[in-house]
């Protein structure tokens, strides 16, 4: 407030002394000699002029009339302007009548020089309003600017919470169920499946801090998350991987890659009879990274409509702004597809 203050000032002295300074210029022109009166008359006009514009701002605010200012309320600015202006002619005119800061032999009547105060001092006072007016326009605009993006940070940081908050629990409650399966049938398998999970869990709440991770990070946590899933399902599933080495420092979303393989198997594997062959593929086109993965079977509508997908684009608009693509297609009669396109940053 008191750097407003301070600026406020400087702006309203600066413009009155620059006001000045003009009038001092053309009237050295016009005039070879400058009378007497002038020097005073001019200072009495420049501080009578300070004043009456600081009592018009103090006014304002009073008045809720600082910007921005509603449609309905312009007519009262517009009074405000003419009004102070009415005053201004009037003291300056009043007072240099009472000291008779006029031109010898030139005794004009008080209401003539009134109305030619009024005439060349209005304008002045317009544009001093019309800089204000658009000064603290420019400065709210620029407040709700900031207030904007930090508000889209603030939302963007929640939904980005809450989707976590719910992929987390989804993830855990699939690799608990492959334990469950394991307990009774192979209590071996089963002491190995909970140091796959172990492993899982600690590397989640670790990339849960982040809204982004390198390939090469994420690319570890699916490999648990596999090894996991293979214990479960042993030989019906395959994996191959198709990475390219240069695309590993590229950055991704935590947990985005393993979604769509968790979607693969449980839609490959889950819910379809026979082998599965899962493929992750990385390559960068076009300077974006484009991460495909691959499962045998049938594209089915809940798998387009399920939850982890939904959190992928919803992720994705958040994160990127439209610039990414996600799909997910029947690629062959007997394959599906998911593909995610990523802008790399550099």
């Amino acid at each position: 407030m008191k750097k407003h203050s301070s600026l406020y000032w400087i702006c309203q002295i600066a413009g009155w002394f620059s006001y000045g300074l003009t009038i001092l210029f053309f009237a050295s022109i016009l005039d070879k000699e400058l009378n007497p009166v002038f020097y005073p008359r001019l200072a009495i006009n420049l501080s009578i002029g300070i004043l009456i514009m600081h009592l018009l701002r103090e006014t304002m605010h009073r008045a809720s009339l600082r910007p921005p200012i509603p449609s309905n309320q312009w007519w009262k600015l517009v009074l405000l302007l003419f009004a102070f202006s009415i005053v201004n002619s009037f003291s300056t005119s009043y007072l240099a009548d009472v000291l008779k800061l006029y031109e010898p032999g030139r005794n004009i009547p008080l209401t003539r020089r009134f109305l030619f105060s009024l005439i060349f001092d209005t304008p002045i006072f317009l544009v001093w309003m019309s800089v204000y007016v658009l000064w603290h326009y420019i400065e709210f605009t620029n407040t709700e600017e900031i207030k904007k993006v930090r508000l889209e940070t603030m939302i963007k940081e929640l939904e980005l919470k809450t989707i976590k908050s719910q992929i987390n629990p989804h993830f855990i409650f699939n690799a608990l169920n492959s334990i469950r399966a394991l307990v009774d049938e192979d209590p071996q398998r089963a002491r190995q499946a909970i140091t796959e999970l172990s492993n899982i869990l600690r590397s989640s709440i670790q990339v849960d801090k982040v809204e982004i991770t390198s390939l090469e990070k994420e690319l570890d946590i699916v490999k648990d998350y596999l090894a996991l899933e293979y214990i479960r399902f042993a030989d019906r599933l395959k994996i191959v991987y198709e990475v390219e080495p240069k695309t590993l420092v590229n950055q991704i979303p935590p947990m985005m890659l393993q979604t769509l393989v968790e979607n693969a198997i449980k839609h490959g594997l889950g819910k379809q009879p026979g082998d599965c062959t899962i493929k992750i593929i990385s390559t960068v086109e076009n300077d974006k990274l484009v991460l495909t993965v691959q499962n045998t079977g049938l594209l089915q509508q809940a798998q387009k409509d399920g939850f982890g997908l939904q959190s992928t684009r919803e992720r994705l608009n958040i994160l990127y702004r439209g610039q990414a693509i996600f799909e997910i297609f029947q690629c062959a009669p007997n394959e599906v597809t998911a593909k995610l396109v990523i802008p790399i940053s550099h």
